[in-house]
């Protein structure tokens, strides 16, 4: 595929404490695509930090970063509003608190080489047992309830073609927007191919997925199921 311009979508909630960082070590990463990208980072919900000024700073020093501002809060509020804003023909969407710069060249790159596929992180390490098992129970509850064959749900970076217009029009606001792009793969035939992520260091904070989460978005998952019947 001859890829004019790769557009990766970064929701950014109160992450001024590594921010920069993440700019610091995709820039020189994204060097090595040898095609064009720009980074789009999503700063999103109530601002309680400097995470809007920081993106902004670096969207001033390089300009493949452009700032987006979304005043509503929501991880799939955030990734929607970057891919209408995104000008690429290979688009990508990640989560920079757990993704990696190697990560994300690596998933870019078979996103270029495999055009007609989807690219998805499947992670293989958690942080605690809690939280593979309120990873293991979502995972298990969607492939149940939607026949996907597909696991880590909400693995990211996840990549696709401009083409696939139907993932260009996702409706959830929240989490669940990372089962509706599954659903949507598997209603629209998509090929999908699952990369093994190893890495599993986190650049701050702690992750709230657990059973209570899992609890909640199943019963969004049983909606987002009816939606789709």
């Amino acid at each position: 595929m001859n890829v004019e311009l790769v557009s990766i979508v970064m929701p950014v909630y109160n992450q001024a404490d590594h921010i920069g960082a993440v700019f610091e070590e995709y820039l020189p990463r994204l060097g090595r695509l040898r095609m064009p990208y720009e980074l789009l980072p999503v700063v999103n919900g109530p601002r309680t930090d400097r995470s809007l000024e920081i993106c902004r700073e670096f969207s001033g020093r390089y300009p493949a970063i452009r700032t987006l501002c979304v005043d509503e809060g929501g991880w799939g509020r955030a990734v929607r509003h970057g891919l209408t804003q995104a000008r690429g023909d290979l688009l990508c969407y990640t989560n920079t608190a757990r993704t990696t710069g190697n990560d994300l060249l690596l998933m870019i790159t078979y996103g270029a080489i495999h055009p007609d596929c989807v690219i998805k992180a499947n992670r293989k390490i958690r942080e605690s047992k809690l939280r593979r098992l309120g990873s293991l129970l979502y995972n298990l509850e969607c492939r149940a309830l939607f026949d996907l064959a597909y696991w880590d749900i909400n693995g990211t970076p996840k990549v696709f073609s401009r083409s696939m217009t139907p993932l260009l029009h996702m409706g959830s606001n929240d989490d669940l927007i990372d089962l509706e792009f599954n659903v949507l793969c598997k209603r629209e035939g998509y090929q999908v191919l699952e990369v093994p992520i190893l890495s599993s260091s986190r650049r701050s904070g702690k992750s709230t997925t657990g059973l209570q989460s899992a609890i909640r978005m199943y019963r969004g998952a049983m909606k987002l199921r009816r939606s789709f019947r």
